[in-house]
């Protein structure tokens, strides 16, 4: 198991399923898209739409891509400059 990263912050949460213990199951609110005092995720960081969490129940750390608001855009280096991708 992991430790909790440096920045997690139990004032930066996010209502996200986690997909490795998926502890959300068992829960007649979160199964209603409900949320709930428990099956919250420490939100890391975030790029855009990109979240960066952590599960406090098993640790597990992943991004998930919400598709909402702000977008990313990516970008490559050639020899003649920056390019979209």
């Amino acid at each position: 198991m992991l430790p909790l990263d440096p920045q997690a912050d139990i004032g930066r949460r996010a209502w996200v399923t986690c997909p490795h213990c998926e502890d959300h199951l068992a829960c007649p609110t979160c199964r209603q898209g409900g949320r709930c005092p428990d099956h919250w995720r420490y939100l890391l960081a975030n790029t855009g739409s990109l979240l960066h969490l952590q599960c406090p129940s098993c640790t597990h750390v992943w991004d998930h891509e919400t598709g909402f608001g702000a977008t990313r855009t990516h970008w490559t280096r050639t020899t003649s400059g920056p390019h979209r991708r």
